[in-house]
C-alpha cells in the first residue's frame, strides 16, 4: 500500500498523524489529497457544508512598543513624534461605528508599551464593560502583551488576571505567537518571549477562568521544521488540558505575514501555499475544534479554505497594523459572504461566548 494510502487510512480512522507523516504530506501530498483528509477531520466537529463567521474590529490603542521585531510596520518607539496611545471616548468611537454595522467583536492590539501599567487595562476595559454590558465582547489583549505588563508592573501572571478578571475581561488572544520556534523568535522577535514563556501565560489564562486562542503566522523566512515546531508545541499543550480535564484552546487562526514597510522585508507566500498549511494544521491539530481561516491577509482565497479544512472566518473592519504591512481590508460583507457559497458553504454569524461555560458548550 501507498504511503499516502497508509496515512488516508490513519485519518480516516481517527489515527494521529506524526510528525515525519506530516512532513511527508507537505513534500509528497497533492491539494487533492489535502483537502480530502482535512475534510474528514473537519467533519468530526462540523457539517460538512457549513461555516460560521464574525464580524470584528481590531482596536490598536497604542502603537508605542519595544519588542522592536522586524517584521512589524506599525510600532513606533517611545518619544516618536507619531507615536500615540488612544484615549476611552476614541475606542468608544470605533466599538460605536462597528456596532451600527452589525460588528459584535473586537480586539485590542498594541504592543509593549512602558507607560501603560495595569492601571490604563483595567479601566479601559471596565469602562467598556461598564458602557456595553454584553452587547459586544472583546479580546482584551494578547498573551505577549499580557506577559509584557505584568513583569512591568512587577506582578506575576495570575496577578495580573485576577485583576483583569475583575474589569471584565473574559478573553485574551493568542497573538503574538508568530512562529512557536525559539530559533524564530532569537533572529526575529527577542524580546518577545520564549515559546516555554508563552505557552505557560496561556495555562495561567486558563487556569484563571478565561478563553484563549491558538494563532500561528507563516510566510516569513521560517522552515518547515519551525512551522511543524508550532503544530507539535500547540497539539501538546491541548492535549495536556483536556487529558486533565481542562479547558483548552478555542480556536486556531493562521494568517500570513505581510512583507512591505519593515525591516524583515522579503516576499508574500502565495495563497496556493498558505492552503496547503491550512489543510496540514487541520489534519494535525485534531484535538482543537475551531480552524479559522484569514480573510484579512487572504482575502478572497481565505474562503476557499474552508475546503482545505477551516469552518470559521473574521470579516476584519479594520487593524492598523496589518494594513501597514500590506493587508487590504474588504469591507463588502455580502461579497465575503458571496465567497463562502460560492466555495460551496453556507455561512452563520457566530456571537463570540460571553462566558467561560458558554465557551465550554461551544467546544461540544
Amino acid at each position: 500500500m501507498s504511503q499516502i494510502q497508509n496515512i488516508k487510512d490513519k485519518v480516516a480512522a481517527r489515527e494521529r498523524i506524526d510528525r515525519a507523516e506530516a512532513q511527508w504530506l507537505w513534500h509528497n501530498a497533492s491539494d487533492e489529497d489535502l483537502i480530502e483528509m482535512a475534510g474528514s477531520v473537519r467533519a468530526r466537529y462540523h457539517a460538512p457544508d457549513e461555516a460560521t463567521y464574525l464580524l470584528m474590529r481590531i482596536i490598536n490603542y497604542t502603537n508605542i512598543c519595544v519588542a522592536k521585531c522586524d517584521y512589524c510596520s506599525f510600532y513606533r518607539l517611545p518619544r516618536a513624534k507619531d507615536g500615540y496611545v488612544r484615549d476611552k471616548e476614541w475606542v468608544f468611537s470605533k466599538i460605536d461605528e462597528l456596532i451600527e454595522v452589525g460588528g459584535d467583536l473586537f480586539g485590542f492590539n498594541g504592543g509593549f508599551n512602558p507607560q501603560l501599567k495595569i492601571d490604563y487595562y483595567t479601566d479601559l476595559f471596565g469602562s467598556i464593560r461598564k458602557k456595553y454590558g454584553d452587547k459586544i465582547e472583546f479580546y482584551a489583549m494578547t498573551v505577549v502583551e499580557l506577559l509584557y505588563v505584568a513583569r512591568l508592573c512587577k506582578l506575576s501572571t495570575p496577578e495580573a488576571l485576577a485583576l483583569l478578571k475583575e474589569a471584565g475581561v473574559r478573553w485574551i488572544t493568542g497573538g503574538g505567537a508568530e512562529i512557536l520556534a525559539d530559533s524564530f523568535r532569537l533572529r526575529h522577535s527577542p524580546l518577545k518571549y520564549t515559546v516555554a514563556e508563552y505557552m505557560e501565560t496561556q495555562r495561567h489564562i486558563l487556569d484563571a477562568g478565561l478563553n484563549t486562542t491558538g494563532t500561528m503566522v507563516i510566510g516569513f523566512d521560517e522552515t518547515l521544521d519551525e512551522r511543524l515546531d508550532h503544530l507539535e508545541t500547540v497539539r501538546a499543550f491541548q492535549d495536556e488540558r483536556l487529558q486533565a480535564g481542562k479547558e483548552g484552546l478555542f480556536s486556531f487562526l493562521c494568517w500570513t505575514y505581510k512583507p512591505y514597510n519593515n525591516e524583515l522585508g522579503g516576499k508574500e507566500i502565495s495563497s496556493a501555499e498558505y492552503l496547503r498549511h491550512l489543510a496540514l494544521c487541520r489534519i494535525y491539530l485534531d484535538n482543537i475544534k475551531h480552524l479559522r481561516a484569514s480573510v484579512l491577509t487572504q482575502n478572497q482565497a481565505a474562503l476557499s479554505g474552508l475546503r482545505y479544512g477551516a469552518d470559521d472566518f473574521d470579516i476584519p473592519w479594520e487593524d492598523e497594523v496589518t494594513q501597514m504591512a500590506g493587508a487590504v481590508i474588504e469591507k463588502d460583507v455580502d461579497r465575503v459572504l458571496g465567497y463562502a457559497r460560492d466555495a460551496g458553504f453556507k455561512t452563520r454569524y457566530r456571537h463570540v461566548a460571553k462566558t467561560p461555560t458558554e465557551a465550554c458548550l461551544a467546544r461540544v
